[in-house]
């Protein structure tokens, strides 16, 4: 009886280590690679593959489905108390583009459709016309009211719309 037990346990302590000894190929911006497995076959149907492009020609995030507006709000509200101070204004404008553009995807991929969204929408459009492509920290910097106004705008724009947060 003794060794069925140290058996069944010696098996359960060989799968843990087998658990610790996966390990995750990831390149440079903390991004998967993506290989051929090792007997040279294709990509099964759970490794992991680059994302296609959505409808709306934005990646559509690993496991297929577009990010939910409600998560997209929770990060650019998580800008509202960012200050661009010396030495973090490149860091604070930078995530604010980034959580801006994120919201964006995320409104147009929504299923009620873009038309849900205009507001919002139009006002990333206008802060991308002034941006004119130059997400550099200088460009940033001089953009910064814009930038601010515009996750302001958003951020009341979408608490009148409770349903599309919760």
């Amino acid at each position: 009886m003794r060794f069925g037990s140290t058996a069944v346990g010696a098996a359960l302590l060989a799968v843990a280590l087998a658990g610790f000894t996966v390990s995750c190929d990831v390149g440079p911006g903390g991004r998967p690679v993506v290989s051929a497995p090792p007997d040279g076959g294709a990509l099964g149907p759970s490794d992991p593959s680059p994302s296609a492009p959505s409808p709306t020609g934005e990646p559509i995030p690993p496991g297929g489905r577009p990010e939910q507006v409600r998560d997209a709000f929770s990060g650019l509200q998580a800008t509202l108390d960012d200050t661009c101070g010396p030495g973090n204004c490149a860091y604070v404008l930078g995530r604010l583009d980034d959580e801006l553009h994120r919201m964006d995807r995320a409104m147009k991929a929504d299923p009620k459709g873009p038309g849900h969204f205009p507001e919002p929408i139009a006002l990333i459009a206008k802060l991308d016309g002034e941006l004119g492509g130059d997400r550099s920290t200088v460009n940033l910097e001089k953009h910064k009211a814009l930038l601010i106004e515009t996750r302001d705008r958003i951020n009341t724009w979408m608490q009148g719309h409770p349903d599309d947060y919760r």
